[in-house]
Formats: C-alpha cells, sequence, structure tokens
C-alpha cells in the first residue's frame, strides 16, 4: 500500500481520517518526531543523500518542517533559514505570494537569510499540492541560491506536488498514496 524508501518508518505516521475536513485523510508526522529512534533514523536518512552536497543553509517552512529542518541543518553542519507566514518575522523581509485552494498566502524570509552563490536544501514535512514549497523556490531564486535539493518527509503521491517542483531534485524518505 505503502512506498517508501526506507521500510519501516511509515508505520510512525498516524492517518487521522476526515481532518481538517470530512473526506482528507491527514499524515500526521507528530508520531514519528516523538519516537526517539523513528525520528533518528528519519533525520540520518534525510541527511544521508545530502552530506556531500556542501550545504550552505537549509531553509524550512514553518511549522512542522521547522521539526525536520532544524536537525538536518545541525546534523549537516549547515545554517538554518525560517520561512514564515507573512508578518511573523522582526526584520526587513522578502516575501511571495501564492495561490491556495480558496484564495493566497504569502510567505517572508529575512532579506539577509540567503546570500547570492549559497548552496540550499529545501526542507519540509509533507509534499501535497507543492504550492508552498513551490513559494519557497521563488524566495530563493530572488536571492540567486542554488537549490541543491528538497527533501521532504512524506510525500502523497497522488496529489502530484512533485510536478511543480520538477526543476529541482525532489527527494522524499516516506511515500502514501494521497487521499
Amino acid at each position: 500500500m505503502t512506498q517508501t524508501k526506507k521500510k519501516g518508518l511509515e508505520k510512525y505516521i498516524r492517518s487521522i481520517p476526515d481532518f481538517p475536513k470530512p473526506g482528507i485523510l491527514f499524515r500526521d508526522i507528530t508520531t514519528l518526531a516523538q519516537h526517539k529512534k523513528a525520528f533518528k533514523e528519519a533525520i540520518n536518512e534525510l541527511c544521508a543523500r545530502y552530506k556531500n552536497k556542501k550545504i550552505d543553509k537549509v531553509v524550512a517552512v514553518e511549522a512542522r518542517g521547522f521539526i525536520f529542518g532544524g536537525a538536518v541543518a545541525h546534523k549537516l553542519g549547515a545554517g538554518f533559514v525560517p520561512v514564515r507566514k507573512k508578518g511573523k518575522l522582526p526584520w526587513k523581509t522578502s516575501s511571495v505570494s501564492y495561490e491556495l485552494e480558496y484564495g493566497t498566502d504569502t510567505l517572508e524570509m529575512h532579506e539577509d537569510a540567503i546570500c547570492a552563490g549559497e548552496r540550499v536544501l529545501v526542507v519540509d514535512d509533507l509534499l501535497a499540492t507543492g504550492g508552498t514549497v513551490k513559494a519557497v523556490t521563488e524566495l530563493l531564486e530572488q536571492k540567486n541560491a542554488k537549490i541543491a535539493g528538497i527533501a521532504f518527509l512524506v510525500e502523497l503521491i497522488d496529489l502530484g506536488g512533485k510536478k511543480k517542483l520538477e526543476k529541482y531534485p525532489v527527494y522524499s524518505l516516506i511515500k502514501f498514496p494521497g487521499h
């Protein structure tokens, strides 16, 4: 039923039917994060792919992306850059707006967080439709960063988010059908 790169980690992802609305099967990553051996294995697996890629910064999106992005940055010896919703960062920011199912949203990053030419790895918890991380890549392109990869703990493969990111190498540790 599930397809994973590393056997067994998918069992630590809790599936919650009809959340946040009827018909959605929510994949809860907090159950993996709270299990010390599974969390360590997931971080090690995500990092193994990028350990020789000379990553300068790991960029992650609030909030669950911070859980994995911070740990990956630490293990890779890279800096960590948070990308947040509009109005949450205390300094001068660069921003990008993107389409949601019903409306738009805006993401921001500190203007001085990325220097031109830095090699960055984008990390997030889950790839669904790809809109949020596509917006992050636009922020990074504004800064002339070199996107070395995009890594997800979980990918919902039927939702097609990877197509929006086909310009970049995308890696997902755990893959589920999208419901």
